[in-house]
């Protein structure tokens, strides 16, 4: 029995990050791309949001059509049939998202509102449960955090729902972009 080894990639972390040393640069690159991306998003944050949208609706019909390939490989038919109308289900939504990505950004933006608020206090709930000595005050704040952002874009909907979206998407972009800085300085410090 003669065994093979596969060489084509790093096989430890250290080995991963040597490899990355020499491509700081591009890291460094992309991340100031990433950040350039979240400002523009930031100032024309109504374009944004229905750029969200048309990812958002593309994300659904890619998912609807293999949920649907998916139906047909089925062992039996209740499964087929319960394939079929999800990836149906997706396929419809990424068809509204987009065709109409402003109302779709009316729902998205409301179901964003209330997953904020009942996130916050299900982590205000779950930090009530933690042992003394952890930090369950930081998980109250962050859960506080939430239901307050929450319950603002809700009590501002619908006219929230031509910023709200464009907003999430700049300022991750921007936290997306200074961490891909940030690990490409510290593969250039450590060349």
């Amino acid at each position: 029995m003669s065994t093979t080894t596969d060489s084509s990639g790093p096989h430890s972390l250290g080995e991963g990050i040597r490899a990355l040393r020499p491509r700081w640069g591009w890291i460094v690159a992309l991340g100031v791309i990433s950040v350039i991306a979240g400002v523009i998003a930031l100032a024309s944050d109504v374009f944004a949001t229905a750029t969200a949208v048309y990812v958002i609706g593309f994300m659904m019909l890619f998912t609807g059509a293999t949920e649907i390939v998916a139906a047909f490989n089925a062992k039996d038919w209740s499964h087929r049939i319960l394939w079929l109308l999800l990836g149906a289900l997706y396929v419809f939504a990424g068809i509204i998202c987009l065709q109409n990505p402003f109302a779709a950004a009316t729902i998205l933006t409301l179901l964003l509102g209330f997953a904020l608020i009942i996130g916050g206090l299900v982590r205000i709930f779950l930090a009530t449960r933690m042992r003394q000595g952890t930090p369950w005050g930081w998980v109250v704040f962050s859960g506080l955090i939430s239901v307050l952002l929450g319950i603002i874009i809700v009590a501002h909907w619908p006219v929230s729902s031509f910023f709200v979206l464009g907003i999430f998407l700049g300022v991750d972009l921007i936290f997306i972009g200074s961490g891909w800085i940030a690990v490409g300085m510290a593969l250039k410090r450590h060349r």
